[in-house]
């Protein structure tokens, strides 16, 4: 079974090239990062669920493989045909502007922009929207850091300056976030990283281990597939293609660090995530092929003002 999970790893990880979309290239630190390129016409990610920048197609951390396709057919228009660490905003169940918009009209989907409300008889998070509005790009590459602007001009009250940075450092990938809200109506929103590892494109299973910065408690069961002991998270057995651990947990404060580690004893590699804002929600989704912890953070801001949230990941070696 292992066998066959790491040929079907293999085999995604080379359907889709980065030369087929438009991307960038950074490298420092010991890691190298191909980054694909907000692009409305020939992106590699242009669904409406996924901040479009930022979008690590490959990260190379020494000789290992930490970030590729864990889906076995890309589909750019799809909610989650995204690799990389990939970041969602939501406000509560929908989205920002979108219980106020009438039908026909537009609400926001931040790193995306303004999308047309249909008539529908609830927010879809794993649809696709119309674009009416994507906003201007711009982007600026280092040797070691590659930088997005996202300007979105005012609709229904709603509009803002977004800036992210990738920054390479030695052993580590620093996110940098800044938003402004440039329009009339405060911006009411949750963000979470989603975290899609697929180290060395190996299986998950039971060299899988996370570890938590408090003993939390699912509010669903986690099955056969997966067990908690104190903080750590491990898997029973490998996970066969289209089987999945998924559940959120609670038995955590705005006291807690958002401070997580994703460890692989094959591999002998380690992922440390953190960030500068307390954890607001924290969910956990797992494939066959990656496996994610999903944390939450309040990026919220009034009209005129901006909030500012840096992520981030080391990676060493497990001993």
């Amino acid at each position: 079974m292992e066998l066959l999970l790491t040929l079907l790893l293999m085999v995604m990880t080379s359907q889709t090239p980065a030369a087929d979309f438009p991307n960038a290239t950074i490298s420092g630190g010991g890691l190298t990062a191909t980054v694909y390129l907000p692009d409305a016409r020939a992106g590699y990610y242009r669904g409406t669920r996924f901040d479009w920048s930022g979008v690590v197609g490959r990260l190379r951390w020494r000789d290992h493989e930490l970030v590729g396709p864990w889906f076995a057919r890309h589909d750019p228009l799809g909610h989650d045909g995204i690799t990389g660490p990939a970041e969602e905003f939501q406000a509560g169940d929908t989205s920002v502007g979108y219980d106020e918009a009438p039908v026909g009209g537009t609400f926001v989907r931040i790193g995306v922009g303004h999308v047309r409300k249909p008539q529908e008889a609830a927010f879809r998070r794993f649809g696709t929207y119309d674009i009416v509005d994507p906003g201007t790009w711009t982007v600026e590459t280092g040797r070691d850091t590659i930088t997005f602007v996202h300007r979105l001009e005012e609709r229904e009250g709603y509009a803002y300056e977004y800036r992210k940075t990738l920054r390479l450092q030695p052993d580590r990938l620093v996110i940098e976030h800044a938003l402004r809200n440039t329009g009339r109506k405060p911006i009411v929103t949750a963000v979470y990283d989603h975290n899609f590892w697929t180290v060395d494109n190996r299986a998950i299973g039971p060299d899988v281990s996370v570890h938590f910065p408090f003993s939390p408690v699912p509010t669903r069961e986690l099955g056969p597939l997966a067990t908690l002991s104190g903080s750590t998270l491990r898997f029973t057995r490998d996970l066969a293609r289209g089987e999945h651990v998924f559940t959120e947990f609670t038995g955590f404060d705005r006291q807690t660090p958002y401070d997580l580690r994703l460890e692989q004893a094959s591999s002998r590699v380690g992922i440390r995530m953190r960030a500068d804002r307390p954890m607001t929600r924290l969910v956990f989704w797992s494939a066959s092929t990656t496996a994610c912890p999903e944390p939450y953070i309040d990026a919220s801001v009034a009209p005129g003002a901006a909030t500012t949230w840096t992520l981030t990941y080391d990676f060493y070696e497990v001993r």
